[in-house]
């Protein structure tokens, strides 16, 4: 079994923050492979399905903790205690700032680079899960990050994001199989980052 947890905030105020593009993920893999309704357990919403690997169905569970962003290790070390799932075995999609806008890089192993989701993720399930960076870029000095983090997307994002988000839903199949580096490599196939900051670019927020 595969577990697909997205890091983000719960409730409206948050849906379109940076800190929520793990979410997005989710909402859209759910969608793109018909997964079933949303439940609540183990402190998330979840939604069961499976995820076709060449004629082969994967069962996986996509969750999205209602824990906070920086308690996400709670909601996701109840879930793989109750399926038996190991860490690597899981995958972790959350926002990354030491990536420009559009950057994707799967990492297994390590620490959590100062993402407070990650650091409770680790805490309670140990190094060896994967995670999918999604990068969002940085807002270039540190006082500034949680309000950048928690701020919405602006529209000079929306068509790379929207890019970035189908294409991991439409890559999935890779990390089901294990294939980290294939999925990363589709995904910027499908999804290419912009060759600048469309933020410095595009409409001021």
């Amino acid at each position: 079994m595969l577990i697909l947890v997205g890091q983000g905030n719960p409730g409206e105020k948050y849906a379109g923050n940076r800190h929520n593009i793990g979410f997005m993920v989710i909402d859209e893999i759910a969608r793109a492979h018909s997964f079933g309704p949303w439940k609540s357990k183990f402190q998330s919403q979840n939604a069961e399905g499976t995820i076709n690997v060449n004629g082969r169905p994967v069962k996986t569970l996509l969750m999205k903790p209602q824990t906070f962003y920086n308690e996400t290790g709670r909601a996701v070390s109840e879930a793989a205690r109750f399926y038996k799932v190991e860490p690597e075995n899981i995958i972790v999609f959350h926002d990354e700032l030491d990536l420009a806008p559009g950057r994707v890089r799967m990492k297994q192993g390590g620490g959590h680079s100062g993402n407070n989701g990650m650091r409770s993720i680790i805490s309670h399930m140990g190094q060896n899960v994967r995670r999918c960076r999604l990068g969002i870029g940085h807002p270039g000095d540190k006082s500034r990050v949680m309000g950048y983090v928690l701020s919405d997307f602006p529209k000079a994002d929306t068509d790379w994001k929207n890019e970035l988000i189908d294409a991991c839903a439409r890559s999935a199949h890779f990390l089901a199989e294990g294939n980290d580096e294939r999925f990363q490599t589709e995904v910027l196939r499908l999804a290419p980052a912009p060759k600048s900051d469309p933020r410095k670019t595009g409409p001021s927020e």
